[in-house]
């Protein structure tokens, strides 16, 4: 759906449809034995040296932090003995002082991305880079700030989100049929919790529904998410400046945050400006200030008019050029025709 200025749009908080986990196989795996007793779980985590940012392989919480300084030297070429590793926002150092603690032990948790830097002053290090050191303090002493990351509005802007989210940074806007059939096999293995009257249509129905890739998501999907990633999702609301909480009340210790503007979804992260540290998107359900960051940034638009009422705003069809108001009449006019390419007048 097209929005103001060409952008193209989705749907609202209330209206139905999915997303789903990502699809990664290891966590359908653990999906499938959530009643039994789990295997250790691989920790999604990334490095980044002078080489550019990669993925970290293979370490759990319970890996050793030789182990991941083995992988470290394999993968960047800084020799573990000469590593120096930032880790968070603003990046701290980590002790390397005990290879033999855990990962879990030194705060490391799935969606980091641990910046490897050549210590000079230990062995093995080669001549360090000129100015390498005073820029490793500018990132530290910068302060970082909450903002929107901009995904396309394809129909699958939440599951684009929540997806770049949790992962930790990772934009991947062909993750949705995947997420979408996911959210499906879920559901179709509760029909008493997913029946017709929380789906709003029969549990089979919804199962076919939620595959289509024209189908918007909304909150029953949100909620899903949440409890499938065990993270609270928070969705800020630009229109009334408002945060809604899924999944405050489970006992998760992972905080994710999206920005709603009526119809169309944004991932936020922390990030420091000026820099090529990677954005932070998974927080803590404890990091109240980013709460209060996101609804800074939720009032700010809100002030620039940057939101849509759902309810009463006008659309053209962009393939007939037939007139609607409202999200309503835009679903109804995209299950008659299949059109979905809408722009707001």
């Amino acid at each position: 759906m097209t929005g103001r200025g060409g952008r193209s749009r989705e749907s609202g908080r209330g209206e139905r449809a999915g997303s789903g986990s990502g699809g990664q196989s290891g966590r359908r795996r653990r999906w499938r034995r959530q009643r039994g007793a789990a295997p250790r779980t691989m920790l999604r985590l990334r490095c980044k040296a002078r080489g550019g940012s990669q993925p970290l392989p293979g370490l759990t919480a319970h890996s050793r932090l030789r182990d991941m300084q083995a992988t470290l030297a394999a993968l960047t070429g800084v020799p573990a003995p000469a590593q120096r590793l930032l880790l968070g926002f603003p990046p701290r150092s980590l002790d390397l002082s005990d290879g033999e603690r855990r990962l879990g032990d030194l705060g490391i948790h799935s969606g980091d991305t641990l910046i490897v830097e050549e210590d000079p002053s230990k062995p093995g290090a080669d001549p360090p880079a000129v100015a390498k050191r005073p820029m490793a303090n500018s990132v530290r002493e910068a302060v970082p700030v909450l903002a929107r990351r901009v995904v396309p509005a394809d129909n699958s802007c939440l599951f684009t989100s929540v997806y770049y989210v949790v992962e930790g940074g990772v934009y991947d806007p062909g993750c949705a049929p995947e997420m979408r059939s996911l959210i499906a096999q879920i559901v179709a293995s509760d029909p008493e919790s997913y029946c017709e009257a929380v789906l709003g249509k029969t549990n089979r129905e919804y199962c076919d529904w939620i595959r289509r890739e024209e189908t918007w998501g909304g909150a029953i999907e949100v909620s899903i998410l949440s409890k499938f990633y065990q993270c609270e999702i928070c969705v800020v609301d630009t229109q009334t400046v408002r945060i809604d909480r899924f999944g405050e009340d489970a006992g998760y210790t992972k905080r994710v945050l999206l920005i709603y503007d009526g119809i169309h979804y944004d991932p936020l992260e922390r990030r420091i400006p000026d820099s090529d540290v990677p954005p932070q998107t998974i927080f803590s359900t404890t990091d109240d200030v980013v709460l209060a960051q996101a609804l800074e940034l939720a009032d700010e638009a809100r002030r620039k008019r940057q939101f849509t009422d759902v309810n009463r705003f006008t659309l053209r069809c962009m393939v007939c050029q037939k007139g609607l108001t409202g999200q309503v009449e835009a679903r109804e006019h995209a299950k008659e025709t299949g059109h979905t390419n809408f722009g707001e007048v």
